[in-house]
């Protein structure tokens, strides 16, 4: 298993240097990130809003006799 390690290693740091390319990749994994997280939390409070609006009209609606008066 101690003769493994350093093979282990050397291949973990070949990996994440991306061939030289790495000063790009990371960055761009970072945006992508960022980006797709943005538009997570956008979507969740859109939904959010949407709802309490939703639950708004429907209770103004019970209020003045329903759709079925």
């Amino acid at each position: 298993m101690e003769s493994m390690l350093p093979d282990l290693s050397h291949w973990l740091v070949q990996w994440s240097s991306m061939g030289g390319y790495a000063a790009f990749v990371w960055p761009a994994y970072a945006v992508a990130g960022a980006v797709l997280g943005g538009l997570a939390w956008h979507s969740w409070r859109t939904h959010r809003i949407s709802e309490a609006a939703l639950e708004r009209l429907q209770l103004r609606g019970d209020r003045a006799g329903g759709p079925g008066r």
